[in-house]
């Protein structure tokens, strides 16, 4: 049997984690110098509710440690487990993968670590595409195939909330109207703006179902205040006779301390 792990960063909501049974390895996250684990001790609503104070408070966020690692491949093994498939935040940005890789020398049965090559919900792309395919009978290595093969074609659209969360490598303008993102080789860039929140929403909208005539699309929602819109994105995406699922995930705080308050993201990539 297959078990399936992957970190914290990659957003997996608990609809998706508890389909494939995936074991997912929690991110540190440190407030003014408290450290916790995301999804464990620290959920999204109270992420953003301390990083709504003022002032502004410190954050920062570091890679889980192999022991965490050893104790997620424990638990698939314990599960029965005799392959695992672990999917991780990319290599050239944290060393999530090599703690995974220092777990995985001690374990007595096979791990396959796959380099997503991307990051936040774009992991979990690539973990429900490889999931789906062990679901359907595939063996590790086509499984791994499928995961590592699907990141070019991953889209993005994102509305940030807070512009100077942003690590981009450039200066972004801010100017009149909402910015709308996508993601492109790793960085965020603005292609469109919109005046209102529903040419935003048409804007998101007409991107997803444009992806494929088979997609799934996933939609991300940070603090609550972004709710009535994603509900509304949701509704006019599921509108689309080619959008197969959508499901609805938490921009946890390992990618809302970089995004902020008031972020909405939409992934989507082609289905099987």
């Amino acid at each position: 049997m297959i078990g399936i792990c992957t970190d914290s960063n990659s957003q997996l909501p608990e609809s998706l984690a508890q389909r494939y049974a995936v074991e997912v390895v929690p991110v540190t996250v440190t407030v003014d110098g408290h450290e916790y684990l995301e999804g464990v001790d620290l959920d999204a609503d109270r992420f953003y509710e301390l990083l709504g104070a003022e002032p502004r408070p410190r954050v920062s966020t570091s890679q889980p440690s192999p022991g965490q690692f050893a104790a997620a491949y424990d638990a698939l093994l314990h599960r029965g487990c005799d392959q695992i498939l672990s999917i991780h935040l990319m290599a050239a940005t944290s060393g999530t993968l090599n703690s995974a890789r220092l777990a995985a020398k001690s374990l007595p049965i096979p791990v396959r670590l796959v380099d997503s090559g991307t990051a936040g919900f774009g992991i979990s792309c690539c973990v429900w595409a490889a999931a789906e395919a062990v679901a359907r009978g595939a063996s590790i290595d086509e499984a791994v195939q499928v995961a590592e093969s699907l990141s070019p074609h991953i889209g993005a659209v994102i509305i940030v909330g807070q512009l100077e969360f942003m690590r981009t490598g450039s200066t972004l303008d801010k100017p009149d109207g909402i910015p709308v993102m996508k993601m492109h080789d790793g960085r965020l860039e603005i292609v469109d703006h919109a005046t209102t929140m529903i040419d935003a929403i048409h804007i998101m909208t007409q991107t997803a179902t444009g992806w494929g005539s088979r997609v799934n699309v996933a939609i991300g929602l940070a603090d609550r205040s972004g709710e009535p819109f994603t509900q509304s994105l949701a509704a006019a995406i599921g509108a689309s006779p080619n959008v197969l699922e959508i499901v609805r995930y938490r921009i946890g705080p390992s990618v809302g301390a970089y995004a902020g308050l008031g972020t909405v993201g939409c992934f989507m990539f082609p289905a099987a």
